[in-house]
């Protein structure tokens, strides 16, 4: 019997999340995110301790090892407190309220998020990461549990009014109530002007360590020099994007990327990958592949995508959330290496050629909490690059084409020893909005790169949400293990729909279209703020939190409002619903204020802003989707970056009549003589059709 399966579990034990079950053999009490905890709560007049993280969080680990499986320190929980915990994956409208909370409590937040709340959900204390004795000048659980519960007993009402008076300020925060303003360009540019007062011109990036890619902040300076072609914008991209590509936040190996760096020039990493960081990242690639056509671009896009297909795929089609940055309880330990380890799998040659390249050394640069990561008491090194290959190889005397074949040998060598090692926990849990972005990514990736293993994967991941993930028509938040669980976010609606765009755009499939136009529908219906405009986080269908919170600004991942946004005005161009549109319109004029105030932090917003200023083109492919000219055209409109465009293939004939009935605008337009033919509009005023590749690059490249 071993030591987890001889303790006695938890109520955790029968949930699905997997980070609730890293938690089911704790000797605390816990509960799930339910109203029976708040029941008993409320009867017994305790506080409740609210710890919210996530499967792949390091110091998450380091918490419930240090804290919440110490029996002392869960005695004093189950004492003195209902204890709840939340998977923030599966609760994203729970997290960003607390979240909020603590950041107005302490000016800082982050995972593992720790709240004390009054038995109705109001919070009054909270923090982050909580040793279990004080340390780093922080106090530990040993000390903040007595101190609480004291508090609690001796002055209950001065806290109760104290959360009562957050709460409203909360609400103030969170609900982002109208505030009179329109859209402008002088907004593009001055995002533009803070992204280039930020801009890192050594490493590339934004700010100081610990630095995230924030690939959507990549996105937006593209789509600015799309429509001003201000080369400064591509210049911060490109030096970003080689500057990561060669860093140690990108595995090398085996494809993807880590979450962030823990230093300026993105070396060491934080070893958990996310996947919407690959949907997100590779978008951005590929983008860049466009804008510039370097092939290193659409290499780097592609590792993503294949790690993604490799790694993270389930059986049923969809995509799994992440992988931990821990393996054998040591974090990074399945990405370092050592010279001594890679001089037993290469010859002394190429061990050398190798270690030289990708930076390993004698010294390493990397050590994990306790130790070395790898190796024993050898120290370790994350691969990463120093000098681009073409550079290496002229001052080392090898043609380019030559060490890249020698090095793509190496790396298959270390990637296939690596694969024997312990790997990290893998949360298996599949989310319908990292969903959505994986499948726009994949989309707009096959369209660009040609690649039919891509649209493939993303049509399976996109039926198996229409069907595992949907009940009565509406979406569920989570599937695992059979069970799909919680009603759908604005971020699940807002992000699938968008994905099914570009799945249409890159499959010409109507049925992926049609069911964008229903979710968008059923997320004006469901989300949208009558009052106050805008998107609320939360379904009207579900109970209330202790506030109706909304969001714009983006994190990690777009806001839920600035996709739903963008995907709006995008289907009300592919379909000619101008509802649809208006919607989308009428939440921009709701946010335009705030977004001024700060235009950098909401990248994605911006980005729908300068779709919504136009003018937006609307290009119809007529024609014989068999018949190589009408590929062709396809094609040549797939090779123009152009992200206030939408395109539409119309088969001839009846054939046609299920697109005709989404876009009924496209009814008049047909083949000319019977051959494929493109039409170029803009705002829905059509140029003259033209029949060949030739005429239409001319008319996609006029401004």
């Amino acid at each position: 019997m071993t030591e987890t399966t001889s303790r006695k579990p938890n109520r955790l034990i029968n949930e699905k999340s997997p980070y609730l079950l890293q938690h089911a053999y704790n000797p605390v009490d816990w509960y799930p995110w339910s109203d029976e905890a708040f029941a008993k709560a409320r009867q017994e007049q305790k506080p409740v301790f609210l710890s919210i993280g996530y499967s792949t969080c390091h110091w998450c680990h380091v918490m419930e090892r240090e804290s919440f499986e110490d029996p002392q320190i869960a005695q004093l929980m189950n004492r003195w407190f209902v204890s709840i915990k939340v998977d923030r994956e599966e609760h994203p409208d729970v997290d960003q309220v607390y979240m909020t909370a603590v950041g107005a409590l302490t000016g800082s937040g982050g995972w593992p998020l720790t709240v004390f709340l009054t038995p109705e959900g109001k919070p009054f204390f909270g923090g982050t990461y909580f040793p279990p004795q004080r340390r780093w000048n922080v106090p530990g659980m040993n000390d903040v549990l007595p101190a609480v519960a004291d508090a609690w007993q001796d002055k209950q009402q001065e806290i109760t009014t104290s959360a009562e008076e957050l709460t409203v300020a909360l609400q103030q925060q969170l609900s982002h109530q109208a505030v009179p303003g329109t859209i402008s360009i002088e907004v593009l540019h001055a995002a533009f002007n803070q992204a280039a007062s930020a801009y890192d011109a050594v490493h590339g990036g934004f700010g100081a360590a610990p630095k995230f890619p924030r690939s959507h902040e990549l996105s937006f300076l593209l789509h600015y020099w799309a429509r001003t072609h201000t080369a400064q914008a591509v210049d911060i991209v490109t030096t970003t994007l080689d500057q990561l590509s060669r860093g140690g936040i990108h595995d090398h190996l085996g494809g993807g990327f880590h979450r962030y760096a823990t230093d300026a020039q993105w070396l060491v990493p934080h070893f958990e990958k996310m996947l919407y960081d690959q949907a997100l990242l590779a978008r951005t690639y590929v983008e860049a592949y466009r804008v510039t056509q370097r092939a290193e671009y659409a290499q780097t896009a592609r590792g993503i995508f294949d790690y993604v297909l490799r790694d993270l795929t389930d059986p049923g089609g969809g995509f799994y959330s992440a992988e931990d940055a821990d393996s054998e309880g040591e974090e990074g330990k399945f990405y370092v290496w050592t010279p001594q380890e890679i001089a037993q799998l290469l010859s002394p040659e190429e061990a050398e050629l190798f270690n030289r390249f990708y930076g390993v050394t004698a010294e390493g640069n990397f050590s994990a909490e306790g130790g070395p990561a790898s190796g024993g008491e050898h120290p370790a090194s994350i691969l990463h690059i120093e000098q681009p290959l073409p550079v290496f190889a002229r001052l080392k005397g090898f043609e380019v084409s030559q060490l890249t074949e020698r090095l793509a040998a190496s790396r298959a060598t270390l990637f296939a020893a690596r694969q024997r090692r312990v790997r990290p926990h893998r949360d298996d849990k599949i989310l319908t909005s990292w969903n959505g972005l994986m499948v726009a990514s994949l989309a707009y990736g096959a369209s660009t790169l040609d690649e039919p293993r891509y649209l493939s994967a993303a049509c399976r991941a996109a039926d198996f949400v229409l069907t595992a993930l949907r009940r009565d028509g509406f979406l569920l938040r989570r599937y695992r293990d059979g069970d799909a669980r919680y009603p759908g976010t604005l971020e699940d609606y807002a992000f699938f729909s968008y994905g099914l765009l570009e799945l249409y755009e890159a499959s010409f499939e109507p049925r992926y279209l049609a069911e964008a136009k229903t979710l968008a529908a059923q997320m004006v219906e469901w989300f949208w703020d009558e009052q106050g405009g805008g998107f609320f986080l939360r379904s009207r269908q579900e109970p209330a939190l202790i506030v109706r919170a909304k969001e714009v600004r983006d994190s990690a991942t777009p806001s839920g409002n600035s996709v739903a946004v963008l995907a709006l005005l995008r289907l009300g161009r592919l379909t000619g619903e101008e509802r649809l549109e208006t919607y989308g319109r009428r939440a921009l004029d709701t946010f335009a204020a705030r977004a001024a105030q700060g235009p950098f932090g909401s990248p994605q917003l911006l980005m729908a802003w300068d779709f919504a200023l136009g003018p937006t083109k609307e290009i119809v492919i007529a024609g014989d989707p068999a018949a190589p000219q009408t590929a062709a055209l396809v094609r040549a409109a797939r090779e123009h970056f152009l992200p206030r465009a939408v395109t539409l293939r119309r088969p001839p004939g009846a054939s046609g009549s299920a697109i005709e009935a989404i876009a009924p605008f496209i009814k008049a337009q047909d083949p000319l003589k019977g051959q494929p033919t493109a039409y170029v509009c803009e705002q829905f005023v059509c140029r003259l059709p033209v029949t060949t590749v030739e005429d239409l690059h001319r008319l996609l490249d006029d401004p």
